[in-house]
């Protein structure tokens, strides 16, 4: 199941920032929703329907329909953000998720802004990863950083571009609206809407940033951090291959890959029942 967000523009310094919600403010606890790298709030699309309360998830600087914002980026940068749309919205405190380099921003944001932090669910990212010496990021984010500089003739050409991921073997409607989202400009020269630069910056600082450590190194032990089994290419082999090694209160959710653990029925059930 998946539901289209209602969008709204929230002042940042730089423009405006993007946000889609599920749902209505004083239904039930809010969620804010932080998504990955290259993503963008549509991510969230399957989770939200499960979730009992509002869901609130921002396209953060740099992608979606936040692409044409300026930086500085950076994790620290975009936990302000997200606190923005917060105060925007009369928010006070949300229960907190973050998946991918979302978990990152969610760390920061609980640690530089605790009163703002209800509760805090990591989904397979926020922990501290290590890559072998040479890798960088193409070869670690694969296509999702090769589309950033591609041209498509056609809607359909960049489903074919998409649909050869392997962690996008079961394609669904909840995918091809993700990635319908992130498509920008005009036949044939169709585009990613999303900021290379901004995923650069944010790369080398979800990575080596003292920021993101030291936010990771101040979480409560029993943070709830839901792993996928598999891993960012659908790979036996985990994103965070130890559960002992995140230091949290680590779920590994079955039949899952980091990218079906938002964006399939298995792992949208295990993200929303982890927020209800």
């Amino acid at each position: 199941m998946t539901m289209a967000s209602r969008l709204s523009q929230v002042p940042v310094p730089g423009g405006e920032l993007t946000v889609g919600q599920w749902g209505a403010l004083g239904d039930g606890p809010p969620v804010l929703a932080i998504h990955g790298i290259t993503a963008n709030h549509v991510a969230w699309g399957m989770v939200a329907p499960l979730v009992p309360g509002p869901v609130v998830a921002p396209d953060l600087r740099g992608r979606g329909g936040s692409g044409a914002l300026p930086g500085p980026y950076g994790m620290a940068a975009h936990a302000a953000d997200c606190v923005a749309v917060l105060d925007a919205l009369g928010i006070e405190r949300a229960v907190v998720v973050g998946h991918s380099m979302g978990g990152f921003v969610a760390s920061v944001l609980a640690h530089r802004y605790p009163s703002r932090v209800a509760r805090l669910v990591l989904v397979d990212g926020g922990a501290p990863l290590s890559l072998p010496d040479g890798v960088g990021i193409e070869t670690a984010l694969g296509p999702a950083v090769a589309r950033l500089s591609m041209r498509f003739a056609s809607r359909a050409e960049y489903h074919d571009f998409w649909r050869q991921h392997p962690s996008f073997a079961v394609w669904h409607p909840a995918i091809e609206s993700y990635v319908d989202y992130d498509l920008i400009g005009t036949a044939p020269e169709l585009r990613s809407g999303v900021n290379g630069d901004a995923v650069r910056a944010d790369f080398v600082d979800l990575h080596k940033g003292a920021e993101p450590l030291t936010a990771y190194e101040a979480l409560p032990r029993d943070t709830v951090f839901l792993r996928a089994a598999r891993g960012m290419f659908d790979e036996p082999t985990a994103l965070y291959p130890d559960p002992a090694a995140v230091g949290l209160a680590v779920t590994t959710v079955p039949d899952t890959n980091h990218y079906t653990i938002l964006l399939g029925e298995n792992g949208a059930g295990a993200v929303a029942a982890a927020l209800s």
